[in-house]
């Protein structure tokens, strides 16, 4: 049985006897990837519209204040999308019952929670500078 991505699935009791099922998970997987893009493009466009109106009011620590507010903004949207991709990530794991994509998966939980980590500390050290 073929995945919505193309790829071979392995075979055990969930392909073969509830195939339809995995359709619909890995469908919904592609759905929460798509809705965490989303999140990060809306995010982007934000942080971008934000930075160029404080770069245009020009007023020196006020600029500065409120391009740190817009980096806290990104971050957050960062961080959710983050969270999304690692849902995501567990469904397929989930599905393909293979080891390396179980391996896969922690390495790319591990990597992901320490981007998270130091993306919350440098927010948070933001949050105190701008006294939020």
């Amino acid at each position: 049985m073929n995945s919505v991505l193309g790829l071979e699935a392995d075979q055990g009791v969930l392909h073969g006897q509830f195939g339809w099922l995995v359709d619909i998970l890995e469908w919904a997987a592609v759905a929460i990837d798509l809705a965490a893009i989303a999140l990060i493009l809306v995010g982007a466009v934000r942080f971008i519209l934000g930075v160029a109106a404080a770069e245009i009011a020009r007023r020196g620590t006020e600029r500065v204040e409120k391009t740190n507010r817009q980096r806290i903004e990104l971050g957050r949207y960062i961080l959710a999308s983050l969270e999304l991709f690692i849902v995501s990530d567990i469904i397929h794991a989930a599905l393909s019952l293979a080891f390396t994509d179980l391996l896969f998966l922690g390495l790319l939980v591990i990597i992901r929670s320490m981007i998270s980590f130091f993306l919350d500390r440098e927010l948070e050290q933001l949050k105190k500078d701008l006294g939020s």
